[in-house]
């Protein structure tokens, strides 16, 4: 323990983490609440002195009853339903490949994590590269890599991204990628949490001729649940907040030339916070409010399928 007469040299040394935790924390979330109950908020206003803003839930109101919020959310819910369990499963299954395969093992592991360190914009154009369509008539022009395969195959190219796409072909796209996105963090904590099992309980399993299907949901599965809770509870929690992969593949309009929008929460806030910031704040919370749930609720199941 730190002795009382040395206490201000600590409060000192943390002194600047407090400050900046003061400035880019603790202050915005104070001004998110306080902009989001305040009615008819003017940023402008608020700037010039004037505090005549009606306490209210008028920003809820308005956000709640607003069709393009629930398209939003629509699209926010479908891609983390849809994106969480499939990158989890997939993780798993490659986090226990890796593990058993001794060579060039560090090698695979840096591969598989390379996604995780690049800018995510710069990944969302190079997969509208490789789903594009455009030209694909004119013997000049080349087709996506995509379609090239399906080609070869036999298959005839889809229209995945460009004018005239359906909205279930551009959220086939972002699943890919999100899915693709989300695998390498998911496969380092796996792998991490394969390796610090007792290799004991393999080694039993292997005297009594264990089927391995059986070794991996008897012995893997739950002895790796605290990690699979991690990954699951920070997987829904990443879907929720889901914005730079669709501006990667479809730029700012987030949504293919005519097609429908596939803006998500993150990019109705990001899209009312020029003139609405009333209701950007009220949208803020609402997703806080969701995300809240949504993790007390895998908190909750993951107590009851977790050993410890």
């Amino acid at each position: 323990m730190v002795e009382s007469k040395h206490k201000w040299k600590a409060w000192l040394y943390l002194a600047p983490a407090i400050a900046l935790l003061l400035v880019f924390t603790v202050w915005p979330i104070f001004n998110t609440l306080r902009m989001a109950f305040w009615e008819d908020y003017s940023i402008m206003k608020d700037l010039g002195g004037r505090l005549d803003f009606k306490f209210g839930i008028k920003n809820f109101v308005k956000v709640i009853n607003y069709q393009g919020f629930k398209d939003c959310l629509v699209n926010t819910l479908l891609l983390t339903v849809l994106t969480v369990p499939i990158s989890t499963l997939l993780a798993l299954l490659i986090a226990v490949c890796l593990n058993a395969i001794k060579p060039l093992q560090r090698l695979l592991q840096t591969i598989f994590f390379l996604p995780y360190v690049t800018n995510s914009i710069a990944i969302g154009m190079v997969f509208e590269a490789m789903f594009n369509i455009v030209g694909y008539k004119t013997p000049e022009e080349s087709i996506g890599i995509i379609n090239t395969v399906l080609g070869v195959f036999g298959v005839d190219p889809i229209n995945w991204i460009n004018a005239g796409s359906s909205y279930w072909a551009n959220i086939a796209v972002l699943v890919i990628y999100i899915v693709w996105n989300a695998l390498p963090f998911k496969i380092l904590i796996l792998l991490g949490g394969l390796q610090s099992i007792n290799k004991q309980y393999y080694d039993a399993a292997k005297i009594d001729s264990t089927p391995r299907v059986r070794v991996f949901t008897k012995i893997t599965v739950p002895l790796l649940s605290p990690m699979l809770a991690y990954v699951v509870i920070t997987g829904f929690i990443g879907g929720f907040k889901e914005y730079s992969s669709i501006v990667g593949i479809f730029g700012d309009d987030m949504q293919a030339v005519g097609g429908e929008s596939l803006n998500t929460m993150v990019g109705y806030i990001y899209d009312a916070l020029g003139n609405q910031e009333g209701r950007a704040s009220a949208a803020a919370l609402i997703l806080f409010a969701i995300i809240f749930v949504v993790t007390m609720i895998n908190l909750y199941v993951s107590k009851k399928k977790t050993h410890y």
